[in-house]
């Protein structure tokens, strides 16, 4: 812990200090934390329970909805027990849990994204070699890259914030504990640790989000030559990768991108990435593919099958 601190503990002033609106947050945000729980837990073990997970793309999507899971569970809880708190108070130390925990988790995220966009570049631009690239191999090495990559990101944001020294106030005006809020309490300079934050979180998102659409621009481009039922099964899937991509980068590459500068805004546009983006993922990736469609009713009609037998 940092020797140059006089504060032990944060209070997050939260969404809103209105305790109607609190309410109706609360309420809101515990529905949709049950509705991102219930919908990639069901995605996860349709997968894993069935033969999709022999297939690169499902694989990836298993890990996707896995970080959603632990991503949003570094944020939400939080924020629906404070929404009914009178102290939003959060210590020193899980203040930078958080921020590891997040940043970690939502890396892993950005990685797995591509690593699918990937996986449909080679689908469709290379398909006849498909099968030899996208080995179960290629597959756990990626995720395991994706991890080591999020994890020096999130340890460089760590150790930034660990050599910030708080002396005054500590009310950050946020719902979690992320770096810009950090900054403004400090009571040094920050301008050069806020060029170094927005290079380690706005230029990796903002490459990796470049990376993202050049991949995308090339599959469409690619697509020309195929024939039409081709080309919309292609584009159905593609279309729900990007849609999840601007949904999660767009707030994100706002909020990082720029220099040392906070926004009330800033608190209702991270809802995208940490509650909503991870609520409609498993929408988006199940309602437009019918392979996935299929594969639940099966999955989930054998088990309750089962479940009726043993209770004969």
């Amino acid at each position: 812990m940092n020797s140059r601190n006089n504060v032990t503990e944060f209070i997050l002033l939260g969404l809103s200090q209105n305790y109607q609106d609190q309410i109706l947050c609360f309420a809101i945000f515990l529905f949709c934390y049950i509705a991102i729980l219930m919908g990639n837990v069901i995605v996860m073990i349709s997968i894993t329970c069935s033969q999709l997970i022999e297939q690169p793309m499902y694989f990836f999507l298993t890990w996707l909805s896995f970080m959603d899971v632990c991503y949003t569970s570094t944020v939400t809880p939080k924020l629906i027990s404070d929404l009914l708190a009178e102290k939003k108070n959060i210590s020193y130390t899980n203040c930078l849990i958080q921020l590891f925990t997040m940043h970690f988790f939502g890396g892993v995220e950005i990685f797995i994204l591509t690593g699918m966009a990937y996986d449909r570049y080679v689908a469709i631009c290379k398909p006849l070699h498909y099968m030899a690239i996208m080995s179960r191999d290629r597959c756990n090495a990626l995720v395991l890259a994706a991890c080591g990559g999020s994890f020096l990101h999130s340890f460089a944001q760590l150790i930034l914030a660990d050599l910030l020294p708080f002396c005054g106030p500590n009310e950050i005006n946020h719902y979690f504990c992320d770096m810009y809020p950090l900054l403004k309490l400090a009571c040094i300079d920050t301008h050069r640790i806020g060029l170094l934050v927005m290079a380690n979180s706005g230029m990796m998102a903002l490459v990796v989000f470049m990376v993202l659409i050049a991949s995308y621009a090339v599959i469409l481009y690619t697509l020309q030559a195929h024939s039409y039922e081709s080309r919309q099964k292609a584009l159905s899937t593609c279309g729900s990768h990007i849609a999840v991509v601007v949904l999660f980068f767009g707030p994100g590459l706002f909020i990082y991108i720029r220099p040392t500068t906070t926004f009330q805004e800033d608190k209702i546009l991270s809802l995208f990435y940490t509650i909503i983006a991870p609520m409609f993922n498993p929408l988006v990736y199940t309602l437009k593919n019918s392979e996935m469609k299929n594969t639940m009713k099966k999955v989930w009609n054998r088990n309750l099958f089962k479940g009726r037998k043993q209770m004969f």
